[in-house]
């Protein structure tokens, strides 16, 4: 087998390109798709009949895709070994209804989607991004990546308190957006969306949009050592998996695994959707494709038993300013490499022989990786690991890179810890 190429610091600038043109989930897997094309991989419908052919293959469904890489030689009961991540990241939705305002204000009406840092969306220039869909079932992505909309913080001299109180923010009333001056008028957004995209006045029926800073991702600090930008918390985890992926099936000569990178959607709110990673997606995908390469549900129950996830999401780094809040052994580092999550009460998967597998991985790539654990007086949160686990009996680790800022507008990581991490996720998806 040629080994894949390591990556540097270049991996770092292609995921602030990623991060720029990823707004929302539709688009994040949309540009996942892109790079996997360009990798040799192709697209297939889960409404088509599956063939057993060798290669690279990807499905997608609205914010969610899993691809993966069947090698010259693959068994029907030939293992999996799993990339798992998510493309959701907490932000404020459009609701159905969207045109409000008041006081000679036009706002629009948004919804808080899962636990963001709420302060962190005051006062920044927004875009609109999301899907649309038309009156014949078509979809069409819509991105209005200029300052459009903007959340306006109440200037001091009306809140003396705030400095000795804090900020206390009421999700109903604070939050909606203001867009422009004069009349409130019905419909108003969704025309303003149609000529952005080209389309005629009432072809748009349905639609699932969210509001993102237009501030560019970029290199931070004296040495350049960080990097600044949304949505880290998960599009770092997918820019890596795709081209993990992408680099060993390049290279491939005698996998004896599939490569697999699975992408879900809705992880902030619970993972229950058909693009979650609590849906039946991800059991499909894998069972189909066992059951094209001519295998029978004993093939799919061996190759689920050798099956290995590595369920990759960002994770604490220790803050300077509140490192009472970390574990006091326990202390992640930016640039330290990827973190191995654990949580005896299985809000993280991992477990020792899964440390074992990914400490394997590690090794391999000559990556060095930290251990992370919760304090015990903190609750602990969690990913999609348990879920993967337990709804299909697959072996799964929790993994990251860690940052700070998680759930802000605007994140924090190391400049060096997407290709590190990407480096050990090659070595994993080759075995």
């Amino acid at each position: 087998m040629s080994a894949p190429s390591r990556f540097d610091r270049g991996l770092t600038d292609d995921l602030m390109s990623y991060l720029a043109a990823s707004p929302t989930p539709y688009h994040a897997v949309a540009n996942a798709a892109e790079r996997l094309e360009k990798a040799g991989f192709r697209q297939v419908l889960e409404t088509d009949a599956w063939d057993g052919s060798t290669g690279g293959k990807y499905v997608l469904r609205g914010g969610a895709i899993v691809a993966w890489y069947v090698p010259e030689g693959a068994d029907p009961h030939t293992p999996f070994r799993i990339v798992g991540a998510h493309t959701d990241s907490p932000n404020l939705r459009v609701k159905p209804l969207p045109d409000t305002g008041a006081h000679g204000w036009r706002q629009i009406a948004v919804e808080i989607y899962g636990g963001p840092l709420l302060n962190s969306w005051l006062d920044r220039d927004l875009g609109l991004a999301g899907r649309l869909t038309l009156r014949d079932g078509a979809t069409r992505l819509v991105n209005v990546d200029r300052p459009l909309l903007r959340v306006p913080q109440l200037a001091i001299h009306l809140d003396r308190s705030v400095t000795a109180e804090g900020l206390k923010l009421d999700k109903q009333r604070h939050l909606q957006p203001v867009w422009g001056l004069g009349p409130v008028r019905d419909g108003d957004l969704i025309s303003f969306l149609e000529e952005e995209s080209g389309l005629a006045a009432g072809q748009v029926t349905g639609w699932d949009l969210m509001v993102h800073s237009v501030e560019r991702p970029a290199y931070l600090g004296r040495d350049a050592e960080l990097v600044a930008g949304p949505r880290m918390d998960n599009l770092l985890s997918v820019q890596a998996g795709v081209a993990a992926l992408s680099a060993v099936a390049a290279a491939d000569s005698g996998l004896s695994y599939i490569p697999v990178l699975a992408a879900f959607d809705h992880e902030e709110n619970g993972s229950q959707s058909d693009t979650g990673a609590d849906g039946p997606l991800l059991g499909g995908v894998l069972e189909r494709s066992v059951f094209a390469r001519g295998g029978s549900y004993e093939d799919r129950a061996r190759a689920f038993a050798g099956t290995v996830c590595l369920s990759s999401d960002t994770g604490h780094a220790v803050h300077p300013n509140y490192a009472e809040r970390h574990d006091p052994t326990h202390h992640p580092r930016v640039n330290g490499g990827p973190i191995l999550k654990v949580n005896v009460n299985n809000r993280y998967a991992t477990d020792g022989s899964g440390r074992a597998v990914f400490a394997a991985a590690c090794e391999k790539a000559d990556v060095p990786f930290q251990s992370f654990v919760s304090n015990n007086s903190m609750p602990c949160g969690t990913t999609i690991g348990p879920i993967t686990a337990a709804r299909h009996g697959i072996k799964t680790v929790d993994i990251g890179v860690a940052i700070l800022s998680m759930h802000s507008a605007r994140e924090l990581c190391g400049a060096d810890d997407p290709h590190l991490l990407a480096n050990a996720l090659v070595a994993f998806l080759e075995g």
